[in-house]
């Protein structure tokens, strides 16, 4: 299964403004911005917090069915959906460093951005990098390693490398496959650098989004990812805490950001930590995980029993909204919740979510719900698996699935996520985000 047409479900997931910099003991934390959040400049000031919910959710579950339809006929394309990401990133490249936001998506195991002079380039509303002016910069000949790493590369007549990537909707971007040196500013500040790193320099560049992005960051665990390329300076391990930004009267329009840690100082331990496996799958870029159940309250609910059971049954995505379930595992979990919740039941008036409640205070104590990984049990409390999504109306946050399971955004937030993937394994742990 080819990895560019499965980069459609995350394509706009994990859009991170990040700066990363200053090493800490072998490790460096950055700032996560999400798209909604005022410091972000894709935040609509007219959007209420209900509509940013809805907007949110409509995301996860079109990302989802572009994702897994085009998955199933193993061509070398992807869908870009046309809504914009998650969260922003921000970073800089060459020597001196200039400054560019990037879609950092988990769904993608390559590093582009639009560069001057462009033959055809979106509306790119920030500046544009421009390689002649970097002294760090170089192109990549066609006979070295990295460019042989990279899929669907070709040479152009001066025996550059070139990279290619056409998604399913017939947006491409086209370029330079080239090294640079990439940096990143941490919370304290301090920028790091790390040269050398594989980048595309897209010169035809077609896309449906559009704005303040100048490109894509892969973070997935293919070979040329921005995880994979920093691998041995973070030791394989990152890690991120997710605010719950979309709930609450206040919390939407925060200016606290979530963290995105590397290294040492991605470590997840302590008190209440659990792990399960990463799964290695086809394809390698995403992060795969085995749900075993659910418990609402004391009533287990088997993931074993679907189609999708087994090893590697469920995709973890720091981007995806809702968490996305196989039809008969959604079915009898909406029966547990329905059977646990004495509220009346009402209709989603934006007709996305299948069980909604009328709540007339914010003081109904909806049930914890547990998610039964191998090894790992992790409490979801109602902040992350039933969202307001208009006055008086609150929503489970789980969605049917024809096509397969995504353990989405929602159900990870105000938990410490950490990936080790030396060790294969992810962690949870309970944590106020706010305070990280």
């Amino acid at each position: 299964m080819s990895t560019r047409f499965l980069l459609a479900l995350f394509l706009f997931s994990f859009c991170f403004i990040i700066s990363f910099s200053h090493a800490l003991n072998n490790g460096f934390s950055v700032e996560l911005i999400h798209r909604d959040s005022p410091k972000s400049p894709l935040y609509q000031a007219t959007e209420n917090r209900y509509q940013r919910v809805v907007n949110a959710a409509r995301r996860s579950i079109n990302r989802a069915n572009h994702f897994y339809k085009d998955s199933l006929i193993d061509t070398p394309k992807s869908t870009v959906i046309p809504d914009k990401g998650e969260y922003l990133m921000t970073y800089s490249v060459g020597t001196p460093p200039f400054k560019v936001y990037g879609i950092a998506d988990t769904g993608s195991d390559i590093i582009w951005l639009q560069c001057e002079p462009c033959k055809q380039c979106y509306k790119q509303t920030t500046p544009m990098f421009n390689p002649s002016k970097s002294s760090s910069y170089k192109n990549l000949p066609c006979s070295s390693i990295l460019c042989q790493s990279v899929r669907d590369t070709s040479c152009n007549e001066q025996n550059s490398c070139q990279y290619s990537i056409t998604y399913g909707d017939q947006s491409h971007s086209q370029g330079d496959l080239s090294v640079e040196t990439l940096t990143l500013e941490s919370t304290t500040g301090r920028p790091v650098s790390f040269p050398k790193t594989v980048i595309g320099c897209g010169t035809d560049n077609t896309v449906s989004f559009q704005g303040a992005s100048s490109g894509i960051v892969g973070l997935g665990g293919g070979p040329s990812s921005l995880i994979t390329q920093l691998g041995s300076s973070i030791d394989g391990k990152f890690s991120y805490c997710l605010l719950p930004l979309l709930l609450g009267s206040n919390t939407v329009e925060s200016t606290t950001t979530s963290k995105l840690n590397f290294g040492d100082v991605a470590v997840v331990s302590g008190d209440g930590v659990v792990s399960t496996p990463i799964v290695k799958k086809d394809p390698s870029v995403f992060y795969y995980l085995t749900l075993e159940a659910f418990s609402v309250g004391n009533k287990r609910v088997e993931f074993g029993g679907s189609s999708n059971g087994g090893e590697g049954n469920i995709i973890i995505d720091s981007g995806t909204t809702l968490t996305l379930l196989p039809s008969d595992v959604y079915t009898n979990l909406e029966s547990a919740v329905v059977e646990s919740v004495k509220l009346e039941r009402v209709d989603d008036p934006n007709q996305t979510f299948g069980l909604c409640y009328s709540v007339t205070s914010n003081g109904y104590d909806f049930p914890l719900i547990t998610a039964h990984f191998k090894g790992a049990d992790v409490k979801l409390h109602s902040l992350s698996t039933f969202v307001p999504i208009a006055d008086g109306i609150v929503c489970l946050a789980f969605t049917s699935s024809q096509i397969g399971a995504i353990f989405g955004n929602l159900a990870q937030q105000n938990l410490l996520v950490g990936y080790d993937l030396k060790q294969k394994t992810v962690s949870f742990k309970p944590m106020d985000c706010t305070k990280v």
